[in-house]
């Protein structure tokens, strides 16, 4: 019988909840009905709490027994262990040290967005913020041809941006969503920006300079690759998949091609760039008047093309498809009205012309919210733009209350899961998916006020720290038991031994879709489908969108 003990390996915020998991690996209770002991050590030696644990029962992904600690009401910062007694006073299991301190969060979120840096494509990384992880300027994409199914001549400027994920592929539809994410931490950080207190980042500056300096760079590539008729680009990716090099190698040994125009990179352009207006104005107002006036002429390029699809082609880049509109359009509609429609009629440029806001009632109807953002699903985007506007009360009472009963729903099905998680499948991407549903509760809360959905989202961000079947914090860098061998290329290309820090891990993915690369998954079960190698795409790749959630869930823990 192996029992194990699943905690936060990075720490515990001095007051939020400290909870933690022993398993054994049985579907029964080996203890037969008896409560296992666990003792909190301070690395002194000294015993600074001891409690009974509670059952949670077996867990049908992990085939485990699982009881629940909960040493919330230690309030001293240090390093600590847990240690797990039978009724004996046998040990059954111990963890590692870990720290208690409110210093943690920050250094998290300031990893996380770090890692946006990181992903910068076009630039060279200096020295003086990338540290021994600089390298030289890649991938100018300044002029750079198109691809042949679009029957078109010239060359295109499609410089910056940031690498979408493990490969070099620059990605509108993936950038939207994640710029969103982050814009949405950027406006709330701005509210309540003294929470965050004179704690400098990665570089000079509050941890608002230095989001919206991220989130501008990104912004910058997504001007670039609108058309002169207001669509946009889709994608911009080499011919052909890259192997394990730099982006240097990459740049001398292939060309790149910008692919495709449609419907969904033009709504998520002007989506983002409508938010984009809100959150610039006050320190960049040149700028965001830059961005609105962009996102009216990408609307009203997508209202002219409702339905042109996706680039099909995925030689050297992903595919990103979605033949659903209708949340898109949702998203840009809901922005467009909380920036201008207090004014004027974005269809017609009409003052009290009331089209545009039927077509926002009818978008209400047709796109109910989901859990959490998804980069092919982005309807509670423009829930949450309803919910923070002030144009229209009643709207806004709506989509609160519409976005409540969510939350609601999150934390129902997270009582019921041994492991604390509102996900019913582990699917590419988990630990997004799992941040997405941490940062509702967040936002929800902002609105209705309430512990249970701070502390469910909080235990939801303890599954990505360390809290899991895997034994694994999913974030590089963070702790002992990060990723080494991430599936990233610029990670396992430029020498260095550690992996770039603050990248998250997908996670946990019960389809595996890399077993003809034979990684070594730990087990049969859904829940220990991940294991640390670079072959392992399906479940140890890294994506912008996965880390943009997380950023935006740390800073909302950093705000309660």
């Amino acid at each position: 019988m192996k029992f194990s003990v699943r905690y936060n390996h990075v720490g515990y915020a001095l007051k939020g909840p400290k909870v933690f998991l022993l398993t054994c690996d049985s579907t029964d209770n080996p203890l037969k009905g008896m409560l296992p002991w666990f003792e909190v050590f301070a690395e002194n030696g000294e015993r600074v709490f001891g409690a009974a644990m509670a059952e949670k029962g077996s867990c049908s992904y992990t085939d485990e027994f699982v009881w629940e600690g909960c040493f919330t009401s230690l309030e001293a910062v240090g390093r600590y262990r847990i240690s797990v007694v039978d009724t004996k006073g046998n040990v059954l299991v111990e963890s590692k040290f870990f720290e208690v301190s409110d210093r943690l969060v920050l250094e998290q979120l300031s990893s996380t967005l770090k890692s946006f840096y990181f992903q910068r494509s076009g630039v060279e990384l200096t020295p003086d913020r990338a540290g021994k992880w600089a390298r030289p300027a890649a991938h100018l994409d300044d002029c750079i041809e198109f691809h042949p199914s679009m029957e078109r001549e010239g060359t295109w400027n499609a410089h910056g941006g940031w690498y979408d994920a493990g490969d070099y592929g620059k990605y509108l539809v993936n950038g939207g969503v994640s710029v969103a994410t982050l814009l949405l931490a950027a406006e709330f950080a701005d509210d309540r920006r003294v929470a965050f207190g004179n704690a400098e980042l990665f570089y000079a500056g509050s941890f608002r300079a230095n989001l919206l300096e991220e989130i501008r760079f990104e912004l910058e590539f997504f001007l670039r690759m609108q058309d002169t008729d207001g669509g946009v680009f889709f994608k911009v990716s080499p011919v052909r998949w890259d192997g394990f090099v730099t982006p240097k190698e990459s740049d001398e040994a292939q060309k790149r091609q910008i692919l495709g125009k449609s419907t969904t990179s033009t709504l998520n352009f002007a989506g983002a760039l409508a938010q984009a207006h809100r959150v610039f104005a006050k320190a960049y107002p040149g700028f965001a008047k830059q961005c609105l006036e962009a996102s009216i002429r990408a609307y009203r390029w997508a209202i002219e093309n409702p339905d042109v699809t996706y680039p099909h082609n995925t030689e050297g880049s992903g595919g990103y498809g979605d033949e659903r509109y209708d949340d898109e359009f949702f998203w840009v509609r809901a922005m467009l009205f909380r920036e201008v429609c207090g004014k004027v009629c974005v269809d017609c440029g009409r003052e009290g012309c009331d089209h545009f806001r039927n077509r926002l009632l009818s978008d209400m109807e047709k796109c109910p919210p989901s859990f959490g953002l998804d980069w092919r699903d982005t309807q509670n985007l423009g829930w949450i733009a309803l919910a923070l506007q002030s144009v229209d009360p009643d709207l806004q009472v709506r989509a609160r209350n519409t976005l409540k009963v969510v939350a609601d729903e999150i934390v129902r099905l997270a009582s019921e899961d041994p492991y604390g998680l509102s996900i019913r499948r582990f699917i590419w991407g988990s630990n997004g998916e799992i941040a997405n549903h941490a940062l509702t509760l967040f936002l929800v809360n902002e609105w209705f006020p309430s512990s249970v959905y701070v502390d469910c989202a909080k235990k939801m961000l303890d599954f990505v720290f360390g809290k899991n079947p895997v034994d694994c914090c999913f974030v590089t860098g963070s702790a002992w038991s990060s990723p080494k061998f991430i599936h990233h290329r610029i990670s396992h290309s430029d020498g260095i031994e550690e992996p770039i820090p603050g990248l998250v891990a997908g996670g946990i993915n019960a389809d595996r879709q890399d077993l003809h690369r034979f990684p070594h998954y730990p087990g049969p079960q859904p829940g220990f489908s991940y294991t640390d190698e670079r072959v392992s795409f399906a479940s140890n790749e890294v994506a912008i969108n996965w880390n943009a959630p997380l950023v935006a869930a740390l800073c909302f823990e950093c705000l309660n």
